[in-house]
């Protein structure tokens, strides 16, 4: 179903590949509304060969499925832990997504929601890990990610990582999100319920509500 045409004109900017981390979001914002009081557009296409499903357009995102193959790296946390990514991908619930600090355009509206989305869950965030991979991480260091994680109060649940940048480019191809440039980064969000199960992938700007309607649909069955 297509969202209303009142978002026509800031969609029609996403599917010139124009609503990235250095493009037009904040003129966009600014024409359609506060990002947090309304549904966002959904994100620029990109290439359906993977996905199981044909997309379905939710109020400000692209909602599909698909397969995605986890490559064998150790990342690190804000802590300076090693984190072997299939693990900790693999016990519980996730709800991913692929952020970098100083980006000033999308990467804080996707943070905010994670933030929101982790409150509403309330005690139930325990049972969830949620995970933002830095796509910048010769920038992103664990300190960096560490103040990043305190700005955002990000609990025990949500992990920050980062690596080396062979690693987290390898992580970007696997879930088909890797643009070869830092600026040209989309918002997207993955969810899944259990470990061999397919992702739910979010193309766009899912609210907090949108998210944990999701998550909750995943593992209610």
């Amino acid at each position: 179903m297509k969202t209303t045409t009142a978002f026509t004109p800031v969609r029609r900017l996403l599917q010139q590949g124009l609503w990235a981390c250095g493009g037009l979001f904040l003129a966009a914002q600014a024409g359609a509304g506060s990002s947090m009081d309304m549904p966002m557009p959904a994100a620029h296409p990109h290439d359906m060969s993977m996905h199981m499903s044909m997309p379905g357009e939710q109020d400000g995102y692209v909602r599909t499925l698909a397969n995605y193959t986890i490559p064998d790296v150790k990342l690190v946390d804000a802590d300076g832990t090693g984190v072997p990514l299939r693990t900790t991908l693999a016990d519980r619930p996730v709800i991913l997504n692929f952020i970098f600090t100083s980006c000033g355009a999308i990467c804080p509206v996707m943070s905010r929601i994670f933030s929101q989305v982790q409150t509403a869950l309330g005690p139930e965030r325990e049972k969830v890990r949620m995970v933002s991979i830095s796509i910048d991480p010769e920038q992103d260091t664990p300190a960096v990610l560490k103040a990043y994680a305190d700005k955002y109060g990000a609990g025990p649940q949500w992990e920050m990582l980062t690596g080396s940048l062979k690693d987290s480019i390898a992580v970007q191809r696997a879930f088909d999100v890797y643009r070869g440039d830092k600026m040209d980064h989309l918002p997207v969000t993955f969810l899944r319920a259990t470990s061999g199960q397919p992702w739910v992938r979010l193309d766009g700007f899912a609210s907090a509500a949108d998210i944990l309607h999701e998550y909750r649909q995943l593992t209610s069955n």
